[in-house]
Protein backbone atom coordinates (compact mmCIF):
# COMPACT_ATOMS: atom_id res chain seq x y z
CA UNK A 1 0.00 0.00 0.00
CA UNK A 2 1.42 3.36 -1.01
CA UNK A 3 0.64 6.46 1.03
CA UNK A 4 0.18 9.69 -0.88
CA UNK A 5 2.48 12.57 -0.01
CA UNK A 6 -0.50 14.96 -0.16
CA UNK A 7 -3.81 14.84 1.67
CA UNK A 8 -6.87 15.06 -0.54
CA UNK A 9 -9.86 15.90 1.69
CA UNK A 10 -12.45 15.17 -1.00
CA UNK A 11 -11.29 11.55 -1.21
CA UNK A 12 -11.84 10.97 2.49
CA UNK A 13 -14.16 13.51 4.06
CA UNK A 14 -17.12 13.30 1.67
CA UNK A 15 -17.51 9.60 2.43
CA UNK A 16 -17.45 10.11 6.18
CA UNK A 17 -19.69 13.18 6.12
CA UNK A 18 -22.34 11.20 4.25
CA UNK A 19 -21.96 8.34 6.75
CA UNK A 20 -22.42 10.71 9.71
CA UNK A 21 -25.44 12.36 8.04
CA UNK A 22 -27.14 9.03 7.28
CA UNK A 23 -26.61 7.84 10.88
CA UNK A 24 -27.83 11.11 12.49
CA UNK A 25 -24.50 11.71 14.24
CA UNK A 26 -25.00 15.50 14.01
CA UNK A 27 -28.16 15.49 16.13
CA UNK A 28 -28.40 15.45 19.89
CA UNK A 29 -31.01 14.19 22.31
CA UNK A 30 -31.33 16.73 25.14
CA UNK A 31 -32.37 15.43 28.54
CA UNK A 32 -32.97 16.83 32.02
CA UNK A 33 -29.48 16.14 33.39
CA UNK A 34 -27.24 19.04 34.32
CA UNK A 35 -24.81 19.91 31.54
CA UNK A 36 -21.21 18.73 32.01
CA UNK A 37 -18.48 20.95 30.61
CA UNK A 38 -14.70 21.00 30.80
CA UNK A 39 -12.15 23.63 29.75
CA UNK A 40 -9.54 22.15 27.40
CA UNK A 41 -6.70 22.85 27.85
CA UNK A 42 -7.05 23.91 31.47
CA UNK A 43 -5.75 27.41 32.18
CA UNK A 44 -2.40 27.77 33.93
CA UNK A 45 -0.76 30.47 36.05
CA UNK A 46 1.13 32.23 33.25
CA UNK A 47 -1.59 31.96 30.63
CA UNK A 48 0.93 30.40 28.23
CA UNK A 49 0.34 26.77 27.28
CA UNK A 50 3.33 24.54 28.02
CA UNK A 51 4.05 20.88 28.74
CA UNK A 52 5.74 21.52 32.08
Amino acid sequence: MEISSRYSPSEVEDKWYEFWESNNYFSSKPDQREAYTIVIPPPNVTGVLHMG
